[in-house]
């Protein structure tokens, strides 16, 4: 039951080479580094995993991949598509492959409580009985979907058992949620981590999340789950600038891919077009990040 995950989980990038074509083999690297840096589960094909700019048959093998290689760890496939025949395509492969579950958000356009719900209740008359995150995400979908409507579909689709929640602001909105749940799913955020120890206090159940140093995200959720909530702070303000700079949208992604290159998850830091593409002032202003960062971790020490 994806309603009682816990922990951190990360929004995988997708890996591609210098010609910008799916670079399997750092699939296999990027899974191992982000297991060697605490991650609970993962989900793959999301926004920022440039899911929207792959095939269907490129989907299927990004996720089949980092399925497999992933081992016992739950991996969630964002399948979220306003064609509802390539999203139920999709679902069913990667149910098929060993997913424990999807990832869907509402499609730009919806505009009232009752499009919603006709849009949720199509979709899963397609897909059936599969575990769905539902992904609150205006800033990418152009939907917003207030507390009352989020709780309506909560409660009338049982396979809904995920809430990912990253609109801004999140924190009264988590509050609200939890509260009003009658049915307890789970609710994980994005947003890059950025609001992290605040929302972990608000009662969220961990991270999903893509930043670079994803140590980061699974120790503050650690430190703070054991209690330590000055140690998870201290840690999370000790990253919080190269966690800003990764959250500049696309181009942040862009830097997030050069960082983990550098650290050796991925062959490429290759964005696939239409993507930005790093100057020469970026790559200045990531070394004097990565030298402050590392500079802080050893004053910590």
């Amino acid at each position: 039951m994806l309603s009682n995950i816990k922990g951190s989980f990360i929004i995988a990038q997708t890996p591609f080479d210098d010609r910008g074509a799916i670079d399997l083999a750092s699939i296999d690297s990027l899974t191992d580094f982000y297991l060697g840096h605490g991650a609970d589960g993962f989900v793959v094909l999301g926004v920022s995993g440039e899911g929207g700019k792959l095939t269907q048959e490129e989907a299927v093998a990004v996720s089949s991949r980092f399925i497999a290689r992933a081992s016992s760890k739950p991996v969630i496939v964002g399948v979220s598509s306003p064609n509802l025949v390539h999203l139920s395509e999709l679902c069913a492969r990667a149910m098929d492959a060993g997913a424990s579950g999807v990832m869907i958000a509402p499609p730009p356009g919806l505009r009232t409580e009752e499009e919603l719900f006709s849009y949720f209740s199509a979709v899963f008359e397609r897909i059936g009985n599969v575990p769905t995150v539902l992904q609150d995400f205006p800033f990418s979908t152009g939907v917003w979907m207030s507390v009352p409507s989020m709780l309506r579909l909560i409660e009338s689709f049982s396979q809904i058992q995920v809430v990912k929640e990253e609109d801004l602001p999140s924190l009264e909105k988590i509050t609200q949620l939890r509260a009003g749940q009658k049915r307890r799913v789970a609710i994980l955020t994005g947003n890059n981590g950025l609001y992290l120890p605040y929302e972990l206090g608000r009662g969220i159940d961990g991270p999903m999340a893509g930043f670079s140093h994803p140590e980061m995200l699974s120790g503050v959720w650690r430190l703070f789950t054991r209690g330590e909530r000055d140690a998870a702070q201290d840690l999370f303000d000790r990253h919080l600038p190269l966690l800003n700079y990764e959250a500049q949208g696309f181009w942040g992604v862009a830097a997030r891919k050069e960082v983990m290159r550098r650290r050796g998850a991925i062959r490429h830091a290759t964005m696939r077009t239409p993507g930005p593409k790093l100057s020469a002032h970026h790559h200045a202003e990531l070394d004097d990040l990565l030298r402050r960062l590392q500079r802080a971790i050893a004053d910590h020490k």
